[in-house]
């Protein structure tokens, strides 16, 4: 079942999702931001300013998953102006960024993360991911510029939306199973197999 702001409410009160904007955000100090905060069936989460970093192409560079390596990342500067903070997606190129708010999800939750419509609008496609029972830490954020032009993508902004999925009681968690990216930082956590 998917669960709703009442819902989400009650469990960020518990820990759920730290910080928690309970409304819908839309302006701060007379600026329009791109939302963020509870929704009807959901939480746009926002991206972090803290570590943001585009895949560099290097000729001849396969990237392995079995193999990451960090060479293969480059950090980008946060800029900021008149609209706010942002990082710069190159065009047609990938990118990882990590949430602002961490989660800790209960037992018998799992989220989707999915795009938002004001970033697909612009070529900016979210990696759809899950969150599993039990799992608790920063997210670590992907995200694909499929335009022809450079992007920004904004710090401290909805980037995102989580869907929260209640299923019957598993009988492992990812907390339970040591899960390989339990309690991720707030920085990037790289592909880990």
């Amino acid at each position: 079942m998917l669960k709703n702001d009442k819902w989400i409410l009650e469990q960020a009160q518990k820990g759920m999702i730290e910080p928690f904007e309970s409304l819908l955000v839309r302006e701060v100090d007379n600026r329009p931001v791109i939302s963020y905060g509870l929704s009807s069936y959901g939480y746009d989460l926002r991206l972090a300013p803290s570590d943001f970093r585009v895949f560099r192409h290097i000729p001849g560079t396969i990237v392995n998953p079995k193999r990451f390596d960090s060479e293969n990342l480059e950090s980008v500067p946060l800029k900021t102006d008149e609209d706010g903070s942002f990082f710069i997606i190159p065009a047609n190129s990938y990118a990882l960024g990590v949430s602002l708010e961490r989660l800790k999800i209960p037992a018998n939750i799992t989220v989707v993360c999915i795009g938002k419509s004001t970033m697909a609008r612009c070529g900016i496609i979210a990696n759809i991911t899950p969150a599993e029972a039990s799992w608790e830490g920063y997210l670590t954020l992907e995200f694909s510029n499929a335009s022809s032009a450079d992007c920004r993508i904004y710090a401290n902004e909805g980037v995102l939306q989580l869907l929260f999925l209640e299923g019957e009681p598993c009988q492992t968690t990812y907390a339970d199973r040591f899960g390989k990216y339990q309690d991720q930082p707030q920085f990037v956590t790289l592909a880990r197999v």
